[in-house]
């Protein structure tokens, strides 16, 4: 049920690089604190609280970009509609469709097949309605599972540090697991993109892990 929920709200992409994110930051201060403080400076609880709050603060900025993101893409698609429907002639209209939806990256068409294509999207937004596009319910929903992602993830490396007494080795479990994470974020990636899962999985917690010893030293 919960997985449903998330494909229905949000695309495989954006779920995947919100889990990313928080684990990267839930690391980050995991990894931080081990190299960075005193075995008698570390207090479990303390670090918990810190590394959930950190979590939940991003995860509100997240899903509140989330929302601009949304309406600016739906207002910048609007203006392009307008200038569309603006256009001097039949060359000039298809050239903006061109422009806007490049077919660079998508697999290899027939020229035939792409001209259908782009005298479709032509015709349809030559009749579509311009008005300025509005935040739905959906994208409030949608930005508040941003917002729970990017949280959630702060739990795996906070149960240690509540669990365990000794502070260097809630740590070091913190860490292991959400390297772990990481490695399963980008082994369930594979299935989204048709790479070899473990070798993705892999190449996902080798970049994941790289960020945060990076990320570390320049004060993130």
């Amino acid at each position: 049920m919960i997985v449903r929920l998330f494909r229905r709200y949000l695309d495989p992409s954006e779920t995947l690089l919100e889990v990313l994110f928080g684990l990267i930051m839930a690391l980050t201060i995991t990894v931080g604190a081990r190299l960075l403080s005193e075995r008698a400076d570390i207090v479990g609880l303390e670090l918990a609280v810190a590394l959930l709050g950190c979590n939940l603060a991003w995860g509100v900025i997240d899903g509140a970009f989330y929302l601009l993101e949304t309406r600016f893409n739906r207002n910048r698609r609007v203006l392009f509609t307008r200038r569309l429907q603006a256009a001097a002639n039949q060359e000039e209209a298809l050239a903006a469709i061109r422009d806007e939806f490049d077919l660079t990256d998508e697999p290899p068409m027939r020229a035939e097949d792409k001209a259908r294509l782009y005298g479709s999207l032509l015709e349809m937004f030559r009749h579509a309605a311009a008005t300025r596009g509005r935040l739905r319910s959906d994208d409030w929903i949608a930005a508040i599972l941003v917002a729970v992602l990017v949280t959630a993830t702060a739990i795996p490396g906070l149960l240690p540090l509540l669990i365990f007494k000794d502070g260097f080795v809630a740590l070091r479990v913190a860490n292991v697991l959400q390297i772990g994470l990481l490695f399963l974020a980008g082994y369930w990636w594979s299935h989204y993109s048709g790479s070899n899962p473990w070798r993705t999985g892999l190449a996902i917690a080798a970049l994941g892990t790289a960020l945060v010893l990076l990320a570390v030293p320049l004060g993130g």
